[in-house]
């Protein structure tokens, strides 16, 4: 596939990914809201960090690692050794969810029954669902290396969709089953999402479609893991690249769900505290879950399939290097530019916003000053997804090894500022330990990309420099819309936030239209791809 294609697909996939990720934010945030007003904040704490953490936790370490090595490199390979090494995640699930389980039943403090029923029914719940979705793993991978964009949009929507519906309907008439409710809710959503994709590739297998564009497996029987005769059961390459990424992959969950292990390992914050955290935790990653996270899943196949992995910049085709530098330094632009506005219009609404999403149990306390200093981490996470985008892509195995010492190191560093921050600011010390830790990361990547592309002609770290006015402009809009919080925000009646939010609407469209005249280069990119 010519590299011209794959950055039109994986456009379309990044496009297609954020698109669904408002929506998956979108019916989220109704539910919480919904929720808040029916189930307590205890029992809202226990489901989205005590639970979720084992659910994602068990997701994230049996296949991540397998997924960074399965779509790394060319379409074209033996598709069997690589179904048969993600057959893998499944009893690599297994293990995790029995043993995590066992962890979070036995080990953890239990939630009072009479506040929280039916706990140890949803660690059970939840660790099998892990199990469920890891069944779907090679339909995901295969559809995913082929840049299967509609089929994700399905699966995915149609499968949150139903957990929701069911969750609404249970909370509304039997809001005493407690656990039981969310137990089911994501029992339904995994199988949803496992089926859609089994019940795609029956129809799709042996058809014209597939035939046409000479698809690599041609009936269901080769989706399950198959013996190969006088060959490997597995790619040993893939298997050790697969090793590499795990031994990264275990460090990386710590640093991504840090201030979950340390909440729910440590005790630092109560179940009430933790639901209140979790919400605000939701609200301020709105962008970073729609946006920077489909980018990075997308990009990261493109950079993937036309660089390739190991080789220096030089041995390189060298229209490839081009246009991933190219494409590389707008996204960074990009992302930049959207963490940005994120970190600027954040500070001065963040009190409002929570006041409208959910009353004074959000706007009052500590939720405003988490939101400000969440809009902060955002900008952190905007740059090093892209960064680390990059570089994942292009590492060969040593360089992921030595990566892991970096990571062991980080992980370690990092839990340390996390319980210290937190004893010192509450739940605050959480988003500034995050940001350190991004920006450890940031800089490990942004040293890999300059040394990567030293000995060529292209400078892709140019896109972290926004134009000088467009800067002056948003320090203009932080100072007017941080006193036009001070005097109009928000406890001076409806009128008066009306004011405020009129004055964020005209600072946010001078910054926009500022954009289009100093960043001609990144918007001609984004309207043709």
């Amino acid at each position: 596939m010519a590299s011209q294609d794959v950055l039109s697909q994986t456009s379309r996939l990044a496009s297609s990914s954020a698109l669904l990720q408002v929506l998956f934010r979108v019916v989220t945030f109704g539910l919480n809201a919904f929720t808040l007003r029916y189930l307590s904040r205890e029992l809202i704490g226990v489901v989205n960090v005590r639970l979720t953490l084992l659910y994602s936790t068990v997701v994230f370490l049996a296949r991540e690692a397998f997924r960074r090595a399965c779509l790394s490199g060319s379409t074209k390979r033996n598709w069997t050794k690589t179904i048969n090494l993600l057959w893998l995640t499944v009893p690599l699930g297994v293990f995790w969810s029995v043993f995590l389980g066992l962890v979070w039943l036995h080990l953890l403090e239990v939630p009072d029954p009479s506040v929280v029923p039916h706990y140890q029914a949803g660690v059970v719940a939840f660790g099998l669902s892990a199990i469920i979705e890891l069944l779907g793993e090679p339909f995901w991978v295969l559809a995913q290396a082929h840049l299967f964009v509609r089929l994700k949009v399905i699966a995915e929507s149609l499968s949150v969709v139903s957990k929701c519906i069911l969750t609404v309907i249970l909370v509304v008439l039997y809001p005493q089953w407690g656990l039981y409710i969310f137990s089911l809710a994501q029992l339904l959503y995994v199988s949803v999402l496992v089926m859609c994709y089994v019940i795609y590739f029956l129809m799709f297998l042996g058809s014209p479609e597939a035939t046409k564009k000479s698809f690599p497996v041609a009936r269901m029987k080769a989706l399950l893991p198959n013996l190969v005769e006088d060959e490997t059961f597995v790619n040993w390459k893939e298997a050790r690249l697969t090793w590499s990424f795990f031994k990264q992959s275990f460090l990386k969950q710590i640093l991504t769900e840090g201030e979950r292990y340390v909440m729910t390992f440590l005790n630092v914050l109560n179940f009430a505290d933790q639901g209140v955290y979790d919400v605000v935790n939701n609200l301020g990653s709105l962008v970073a879950r729609f946006i920077f996270l489909p980018i990075e899943e997308s990009f990261y196949v493109f950079f993937a399939k036309v660089l390739e992995r190991g080789k220096n910049v030089k041995d390189q085709k060298q229209d490839d290097v081009a246009m991933a530098a190219n494409v590389l330094e707008l996204l960074l632009k990009l992302v930049l530019l959207i963490g940005l506005t994120i970190t600027v219009f954040g500070y001065a609404y963040s009190q409002l916003a929570l006041d409208i999403y959910g009353g004074s149990i959000l706007s009052s306390g500590t939720g405003p000053d988490l939101l400000r200093c969440y809009s902060l981490y955002v900008l952190f996470l905007a740059i090093n997804g892209v960064t680390e985008c990059f570089a994942f892509a292009l590492m060969c195995k040593e360089e992921v090894d030595r990566y892991n010492f970096v990571m062991l190191a980080l992980s370690f560093t990092f839990l340390c500022v996390s319980y210290f921050l937190t004893h010192w600011y509450g739940s605050i010390g959480f988003i500034l330990a995050n940001c350190f830790n991004m920006g450890i990361r940031i800089a490990h990547s942004i040293h890999y990309i300059y040394s990567y592309f030293k000995e060529s002609a292209y400078r892709p770290l140019a896109g972290l420099l926004p134009s000088p006015f467009l800067v002056l402009v948003y320090i203009m809009s932080g100072v007017i819309t941080g006193f036009s919080e001070v005097f109009f925000c928000c406890d001076k009646g409806w009128m008066a936030r009306l004011i405020h939010i009129s004055m964020g609407a005209l600072c946010f469209a001078a910054t926009i239209v500022t954009m289009f005249c100093t960043e001609t280069k990144l918007i001609h990119f984004v309207r043709s791809q």
